[in-house]
């Protein structure tokens, strides 16, 4: 097994090998001299008369092949930057060596955001050991006690790709309409580059996905990003309209025309003429409004209720729903003459428990739209997540996705009586799952993006925590919940997935 040390070069370093003391032979030759090394290479952003030498010093401690690599930094706390250049070093080295190979990273030399790049890369793509040195304590293996995940990999390095990917696919330019829709997932990349493409068009648009996941702010800003942005955005809820009054609410009426019809009336359709309409939970509609709807949208006119002149609408529809509409016309309970009409571009918003990485994030933007909205209340001081709440926010499956993760931190903020949530706070808040949750997460669709430990890890953290708040903390009636032999065992399950014991 090849054996391989990486690091930057640090000014550390350059002053040992000038002052040429046995006793300081700086971080990399503490490394060099202590450990068994097949090959050695060096990141450094000094220049040629600089590192020409030290590596020249190097060879006099070391037997281990050293190769030098320059990456010329703007700034040696550009995290993007230094990102870029470990990754494609990392990636020579694996093509060029092909067999079993350890890989070892000094965290010692060169700057904080260089050591910090290290650590993101071991617990990301290129596992390795971690090792510091010091004078007194030496070199030693470094132990980081939880994994970083790649959602902290700086939006510096992303912000280039992106930028390269949208030229390429042809995608309009940016359109700030869309950032108020917070993601990082992949998921939802893909998904707003599919939305900026169709939101010039003027095709109507369907949107699905399951309730909370943002459907409406999807569709206001395709619409804000479309050539009838300067016109009205009508959202209509299909589902909050009583029956009686669905086509009076759609395509208005006629004084007189029924008891309470006291004066004419514009519908939705018509006041959306020259803008958008949106029709939320579209799949609510009756059959018999939908035949009206359908011929609206052919003919782009509208009858108002009692009336019989057509009356001559020009709107961009965007319809959405949180059904399964292909289930829908196949059960005939909605036409698929309008599905068709009305589906013509269908975006499908992923649920919040499939966006990888978004949840972090989510969480911090809406605590802080939180800690805005309540600082004016008597009272209330401003608000953090620890880092253990944080965790269960995570991994929790959110059925009612970005909505219920709203409310339950609202719930939290309440209940918590310091400035920190948490995670006693975060379990009084999260509603016990639905009877459905368990057929949601043991019907996940498998592919690239599932993670079976993180499915049990949710599961696990679930009934833990429902344990230890029943037991109201008492570990060994927690465990007979449980069906565990004792409370060690329960207090290791603890330990392992993060819940906390007491």
């Amino acid at each position: 097994m090849t054996t391989a040390l990486f690091s930057w070069i640090g000014n550390t370093d350059l002053y040992a090998s000038k002052a040429n003391k046995a006793s300081e032979l700086g971080p990399i030759g503490q490394a060099a001299s202590s450990g068994t090394y097949d090959q050695i290479t060096l990141l450094t952003d000094f220049s040629a008369n600089k590192t020409k030498p030290y590596v020249k010093w190097l060879k006099t401690i070391t037997g281990a092949p050293i190769q030098a690599k320059v990456a010329s930094l703007t700034n040696p706390t550009h995290f993007g930057e230094i990102y870029e250049h470990v990754v494609q070093t990392l990636q020579y080295f694996a093509s060029a060596n092909k067999d079993d190979y350890e890989l070892v990273f000094h965290l010692s030399p060169g700057t904080p955001a260089m050591a910090a790049v290290w650590i993101i890369v071991s617990k990301t793509r290129f596992p390795a050991k971690l090792i510091q040195s010091s004078l007194e304590d030496g070199v030693r293996t470094v132990s980081v006690p939880f994994d970083i995940s790649a959602d902290y990999l700086p939006d510096l390095l992303r912000k280039p790709d992106e930028e390269l990917v949208r030229l390429s696919q042809g995608l309009p330019p940016e359109a700030p309409e869309f950032e108020n829709i917070i993601h990082r997932s992949p998921q939802m990349k893909h998904l707003i580059a599919k939305a900026r493409r169709v939101a010039p068009r003027s095709i109507p648009v369907m949107i699905l996905g399951e309730s909370g996941t943002g459907k409406e702010l999807l569709a206001r800003a395709i619409h804000k990003s479309s050539a009838v942005k300067d016109g009205p955005l009508i959202a209509v809820n299909c589902g909050a309209i009583p029956k009686e009054l669905v086509d009076s609410e759609l395509f208005g009426h006629k004084k007189g025309s029924f008891t309470g019809a006291i004066n004419d009336k514009a519908g939705y359709i018509e006041a959306a003429s020259g803008g958008t309409l949106f029709l939320d939970e579209v799949g609510e509609l009756s059959k018999t409004t939908q035949v009206r709807l359908l011929r609206a949208l052919q003919e782009n006119q509208v009858v108002r209720v009692g009336a019989t002149e057509p009356i001559t609408v020009n709107s961009r529809l965007i319809t959405a729903t949180n059904r399964n509409m292909l289930e829908e016309v196949a059960e005939e309970r909605f036409r698929e003459d309008l599905f068709h009409r009305i589906a013509v571009a269908i975006l499908n918003v992923p649920p919040l428990r499939e966006r990888q990485g978004d949840a972090s994030l989510l969480i911090d933007t809406l605590m802080e739209h939180i800690n805005k909205e309540a600082e004016n209340q008597p009272g209330y001081e401003h608000k953090k997540v620890s880092v253990s709440a944080k965790k269960l926010l995570i991994t929790h499956p959110w059925p009612g996705n970005i909505r219920e993760l709203m409310n339950t931190l609202q719930r939290a903020a309440v209940w918590s009586t310091g400035p920190t949530i948490d995670i006693k706070d975060v379990n009084e808040a999260i509603l016990p799952l639905r009877g459905k949750g368990e057929g949601d997460i043991l019907g996940r669709a498998l592919g690239e993006n599932f993670d079976l430990q993180e499915v049990m890890g949710t599961v696990a953290r679930h009934y833990l925590s429902r344990a230890m708040e029943q037991s109201a903390g008492n570990k060994t009636k927690a465990a007979q919940l449980l069906g565990l032999s004792n409370y060690q065992t329960l207090s290791n399950w603890l330990k392992r997935f993060g819940v906390e014991g007491e």
